[in-house]
């Protein structure tokens, strides 16, 4: 789910770090993990840790990490495996949340997400005593239907929710979606604690995650290129003179390597600005540029990315890529921190825990 959970947490914590000087953070239950000496870590919990250092041992903050067996393994003896499971979750949070003035709990997804195996978001938050904030997608209509549904499985539970948060709201709507997705909310007992503007800074690929989701090879400009974030990305399929009003800063340009006419082009904007033109080229169809032009590249930094796959086919991965946020992304973590301060009612959340 890209509903923007694991920033609502990250900005959470800040906020509330920011107010209180003890903050405890788990996430109990993971299902995309990081190897970190040996022990499966959801990379979550890493990502927290990495930008704030919580001090408390990682593996405590990451209790239960779901591998590609764990189901099956379950299943097939779980009146054995769920004790064990339910006393590492509840030792985990006991450590985590030890003088704490706080301890943030991260679900895995909607209420009933682990239901497969007892551990649903909505029985772990009964089986630690959590209060629960709900976070969806802005709008009205759906997020209400949605919210609904997850509150009435933590009701079940005896989970209390305490509000919702709306997240990716276009900026022209955020008045419209606080005063009725509040009213529809009101009727179901959720206080809405925020609306959540889009920040497209956010969802933003880096040159490095597009390299790895189109399976790509670095030809040039990988050191100082991996990190260059995406802001629009143009298929090269028109004339050069067409693309030249498009080589703007945060421009990727995807074109065959036989395209040398923008490849010249490209070239000339980064020798014309000094190199900070665009975001970079990714050469598709598995055709390099010529030898000639790779020479001229390699004389520039500008990014270039290799993929066997076709133009269009790598313009579609790239935006339908689900952008995470990640430890090395250091200038989104203000922009996450100031999101959460300036949109959700911080006070309204202290006060009901």
């Amino acid at each position: 789910m890209n509903d923007g959970k694991t920033t609502t947490c990250l900005g959470l914590y800040g906020a509330l770090q920011s107010i209180f000087p003890r903050v405890g953070f788990i996430k109990p239950v993971g299902q995309r993990f990081v190897d970190v000496q040996g022990q499966k870590i959801d990379e979550d919990s890493v990502l927290l840790d990495s930008i704030f250092q919580v001090r408390v041992p990682i593996e405590s903050m990451s209790p239960v990490a779901i591998d590609g067996t764990f189901t099956r393994r379950f299943l097939e003896n779980p009146s054995e495996l769920l004790p064990a499971l339910e006393d590492k979750i509840c030792r985990s949070f006991d450590r985590v949340s030890w003088e704490k003035d706080f301890t943030i709990i991260e679900g895995s997804g909607h209420a009933g997400v682990g239901s497969v195996f007892d551990l649903s978001n909505a029985r772990v938050a009964q089986l630690l005593n959590a209060k629960v904030i709900l976070v969806s997608p802005g709008g009205i209509g759906r997020p209400i239907d949605e919210l609904s549904l997850n509150k009435s499985l933590f009701d079940k539970f005896g989970v209390e929710v305490i509000g919702a948060i709306l997240n990716k709201v276009e900026s022209d709507k955020i008045d419209l979606v606080r005063e009725y997705a509040g009213l529809g909310l009101a009727r179901l007992g959720i206080p809405l604690l925020g609306v959540l503007p889009v920040q497209k800074a956010l969802s933003a690929p880096n040159l490095s995650q597009i390299a790895e989701e189109i399976q790509g090879k670095w030809l040039n400009g990988r050191r100082g290129g991996a990190k260059q974030r995406v802001q629009r990305v143009i298929v090269g399929a028109m004339a050069a003179k067409g693309i030249v009003d498009y080589l703007q800063p945060g421009t990727l340009i995807i074109t065959p390597g036989d395209r040398d006419d923008i490849i010249l082009a490209a070239l000339a904007s980064a020798t014309l600005s000094g190199g900070g033109q665009i975001a970079g080229l990714v050469v598709t169809n598995d055709v390099r540029p010529h030898p000639k032009l790779a020479e001229l590249l390699a004389q520039t930094e500008i990014p270039v990315i290799a993929t066997r796959e076709e133009s269009y086919e790598v313009t579609s991965r790239i935006n339908h890529m689900s952008v995470k946020t990640q430890p090395q992304d250091t200038d989104k973590f203000p922009i996450i921190k100031k999101l959460i301060a300036d949109h959700v009612d911080l006070a309204k959340i202290i006060a009901s825990v």
